[in-house]
C-alpha cells in the first residue's frame, strides 16, 4: 500500500515517512521532555502518558511537563503523578516531543526553545514548527498517531499504554460521535480492548465522574443559554462570577459544550470563555456538515469540522455579533437532511 508521506494509516513505516523518520531521532536519543497544550484534554494526556510508557520501555528517560493541571476526574489514571505542571522549564533533555500544538506557543511553557524538536498534531494549522513534524488530519485523535508511533517503535502494547492510547480517542471523538472516525480509530480501539481496556469501565471514569460543583455549573451555563437562528444554534457563556459561584474551575467545563447537541434541532454550540485577561476562548462544536473549523481559520485558530476553536480579543458585546454570523453562514451552508 503506497502512503503519502504525512497521512499515515497503518503501523507500517518506510524510511520515507515521518514515523519512520520519528523513531530514527527517538533511537538516537536517551533523554526526552513531552508537553502538550496549555489546558490539556483527554487526548493530549492520554497521548503524553502513552508516549511516557511507550519511551520508558525503550530505555529513555523522560519528563511530562504541562501548563495547566488536568481536569480531576483523570487524576486517577496511571502516571498522572508523573505530570509536572510548570510554566517554566529547565530541564536538560536531548528533544523535546510536543503533542496536539498548532505552535510552541500554545503550550504556554517557557524554556522550550533550543530543543531537537518533533512535532505531532492532527489539527488543521499547525504551522510545521520544530525539526520534524508529522501532521496527519485524517486521526480521529492524536492518540490514533502515537499508537502507530508505539507500534513502529516496536514497543508491546501494555495495558497502561492502551488505556492511555483509549482515553485520547474516546475524548476526542466525544464518545465516538464525531464525523473524522474512521475504520482505523476502531481497529485501533479493537487492540487496545485486546490489551485489557475495559471500554465500559472506561465510559464511566470519564464521563460518570462529575463533582456536585460541576452538576451547578452545567445547570448556570445551561440556565444562560440562548437558541439563535430558529433554534439551530446555541450560544454558551462563561465568567469568573459564574466558576466563583459553583466553586469550579475551567478544567470543569469539559464537555459541557457537547450537551445542547443533543438537542435535535440545533445543529451547532458555540460557547464564550471570558478571562479575566480579557481574552475570550471561542470552542465551537457542530453536526454533520457544518464546518466550523472554517470560522475558527478565520480568527487564527484551528481544530477539525465539527470541533474547532480561537481565542479572540473582548469586549463580548463586539465580538459575539460577528462570530454568532459567521457560525450562522456554516449551518446554512452545511445543514443536510437528518439520517434516518
Amino acid at each position: 500500500m503506497t502512503v503519502r508521506p504525512t497521512m499515515i494509516s497503518t503501523p507500517t513505516a518506510t524510511t520515507e515517512t515521518p514515523v519512520a523518520r520519528i523513531c530514527e531521532a527517538i533511537h538516537a536519543r536517551r533523554r526526552f521532555l513531552i508537553t502538550s497544550h496549555a489546558r490539556p484534554d483527554g487526548d493530549s494526556i492520554g497521548s503524553q502518558l502513552a508516549m511516557l510508557f511507550a519511551l520508558e520501555a525503550l530505555g529513555k528517560e523522560v519528563h511530562v511537563v504541562n501548563a495547566d493541571p488536568a481536569p480531576e476526574h483523570y487524576m486517577d489514571f496511571p502516571g498522572m503523578d508523573r505530570i509536572e505542571i510548570s510554566r517554566t522549564v529547565h530541564s536538560d533533555v536531548e528533544a523535546l516531543i510536543v503533542m496536539e500544538c498548532s505552535d510552541l506557543a500554545r503550550t504556554n511553557v517557557q524554556g522550550l526553545g533550543g530543543r531537537f524538536t518533533i512535532n505531532i498534531d492532527h489539527h488543521a494549522g499547525n504551522t510545521g514548527f520544530g525539526e520534524l513534524t508529522w501532521f496527519d488530519e485524517s486521526a480521529a485523535a492524536c492518540g490514533e498517531m502515537v499508537f502507530t508511533l508505539i507500534r513502529a517503535l516496536g514497543v508491546p502494547l501494555t495495558k497502561e499504554i492502551a488505556t492511555h492510547i483509549y482515553l485520547a480517542i474516546l475524548t476526542d471523538t466525544g464518545s465516538f460521535h464525531h464525523s473524522h472516525i474512521t475504520p482505523r480509530t476502531f481497529e485501533i480501539c479493537r487492540q487496545t480492548v485486546e490489551a485489557g481496556v475495559n471500554p465500559a469501565a472506561m465510559a464511566r471514569r470519564v464521563f460518570d465522574s462529575n463533582s456536585f460543583g460541576k452538576l451547578k455549573l452545567i445547570g448556570a451555563v445551561l440556565d444562560e443559554m440562548e437558541l439563535l437562528d430558529g433554534g439551530r444554534l446555541a450560544a454558551l457563556y462563561l465568567n469568573d462570577e459564574i466558576l466563583n459561584a459553583t466553586g469550579t474551575t475551567y478544567n470543569d467545563t469539559e464537555g459541557l459544550i457537547n450537551l445542547p447537541l443533543t438537542a435535535r434541532e440545533i445543529q451547532a454550540v458555540v460557547f464564550f470563555k471570558l478571562g479575566a485577561d480579557g481574552d475570550i476562548r471561542v470552542s465551537m462544536r457542530s453536526k454533520y456538515d457544518v464546518d466550523v473549523r472554517s470560522v475558527a481559520s478565520g480568527y487564527g485558530g484551528g481544530g477539525h469540522k465539527n470541533a474547532a476553536g480561537f481565542t479572540a480579543k473582548g469586549p463580548l458585546d463586539k465580538v459575539k455579533p460577528e462570530i454568532l454570523a459567521r457560525v450562522k453562514d456554516a449551518i446554512e451552508a452545511g445543514i443536510q437532511t437528518r439520517p434516518g
